[in-house]
């Protein structure tokens, strides 16, 4: 991710950012970001985990709002822990358009909806 004194950064800069847990830990990579079409707020960073070179990576929708920005770090930190995303609401493949899916995932991960 391009290091800046600006508040904007570019999605392009954002995709393969690195998350980090508040141990230090490398925990997972920012795929791409989903955008609310409307309010034009990021809702979600989808996340691969796990695998080794892209083979064998799980990827999981985060709510943006559980991410921070670490300058020092040059990534993100996020204390959603291993256990909560393998205890995630199931998602079809529709899940972008499944508003009662949104609703238990950040209930579950105990973050205000976007969307309010």
């Amino acid at each position: 991710m391009t290091q800046s004194q600006h508040p904007l950064v570019s999605s392009r800069d954002v995709s393969g950012t690195q998350v980090y847990n508040p141990g230090g830990d490398h925990v997972g990579d920012i795929d791409h970001l989903m955008i609310d079409k409307e309010s034009g707020k990021v809702a979600y960073a989808v996340m691969g985990f796990g695998g080794l070179f892209g083979l064998g990576e799980d990827y999981y929708p985060i709510p943006w709002d559980a991410l921070d920005y670490s300058t020092a770090k040059g990534g993100f930190v996020t204390d959603i822990t291993k256990e909560q995303l393998q205890g995630a609401p199931a998602r079809s493949d529709d899940w972008q358009r499944d508003r009662e899916w949104e609703k238990s995932t950040f209930d579950h991960y105990g973050i205000p909806y976007y969307w309010i």
